[in-house]
């Protein structure tokens, strides 16, 4: 977890990163961890195959490529089970965000002010996800217009963001992501970090920023992830780690959203695949057949 440098006891920070089917894609946004002004120690990068990864290995980083069952949570599972207590601190990056420049850095800074803070999630500057997505080039540009770092005023928060979360490895002892949530693994973020919320702070700061660029190529289709939009939220609220009523916002949110836009839907968006999920979902539902793995037999 630490090692010595000129001196001085540092804490070990590592980076995982899964991917599947955008190996181009993530040979840029790892590239772009050379630019850090605090490197990782160690990059892992997780995926299915190796066409998934093409050329990843050939990232001045020197990334770990790693192998495991296709899932996000599986992928995740499967670079903290080699890191072990290797690390004083990892942070999850998905392969299409792009860290401010300093990112590391200031995770470290605020690690290391605070023993209790377990969690750490940055503020978006843009997020992709909610239109046709943004490429490595405007998510650059963004970061570098961006105005520069203020003191890391934290804000406690119940969950982090899977795009971009950093933990401290300590406080994750005993505690994976549920592979009961299959493929993108929707709401993984809310159910792993809510439990190591229970063990100290979850905190995010305009000090540690980035953009999500949200790019649609090798996501969960839609009607996959329709019934994910309703399974997965009644899996972890009787599972205790959604909170009812954030639950019913995100669940109505969807369905209205997916409901009326299937109408008129958006170029980027399979609204009707989506909806037709979620009716699937409630069909299980009133059946008690209800279950996330559904998804990997459809």
């Amino acid at each position: 977890m630490l090692d010595i440098a000129w001196g001085r006891i540092v804490a070990l920070m590592y980076v995982v990163v899964a991917t599947v089917g955008r190996a181009s894609l993530t040979r840029r946004t790892i590239d772009l961890l050379e630019r850090q002004t605090r490197r990782p120690d160690r990059v892992i990068v997780v995926s299915v195959s190796p066409q998934d990864v093409e050329g990843v290995a050939e990232s001045p980083v020197q990334p770990e490529i790693v192998f495991a069952g296709r899932g996000l949570c599986r992928q995740r599972n499967a670079a903290l089970d080699m890191i072990g207590d290797a690390a004083a601190f990892v942070t999850f990056f998905d392969d299409d965000f792009v860290p401010a420049p300093d990112y590391l850095e200031m995770v470290e800074r605020v690690f290391e002010s605070d023993p209790a803070i377990v969690g750490i999630t940055g503020d978006l500057l843009a997020d992709g996800i909610n239109s046709s997505g943004l490429s490595v080039e405007a998510a650059l540009a963004i970061v570098a217009a961006r105005a520069a770092s203020p003191d890391p005023v934290l804000r406690d928060r119940q969950a982090l963001y899977g795009c971009n979360m950093a933990i401290r490895l300590s406080a994750a002892t005993g505690l994976r992501f549920d592979e009961a949530l299959p493929l993108y693994g929707w709401q993984e973020d809310i159910d792993f970090t809510t439990q190591i919320g229970r063990r100290g702070r979850l905190v995010s700061s305009a000090s540690i920023t980035g953009v999500h660029m949200g790019v649609k190529s090798g996501r969960t289709p839609g009607k996959k992830l329709g019934y994910s939009q309703i399974a997965n939220i009644v899996y972890l609220k009787r599972k205790g780690t959604m909170q009812p009523r954030l639950g019913e916002r995100l669940m109505t949110a969807n369905v209205i959203a997916n409901l009326v836009r299937s109408l008129w839907p958006e170029a980027h968006v399979d609204r009707r695949g989506r909806l037709w999920g979620n009716v699937l979902a409630f069909a299980d539902l009133t059946r008690g057949k209800l279950d996330p793995r559904k998804i990997e037999r459809m």
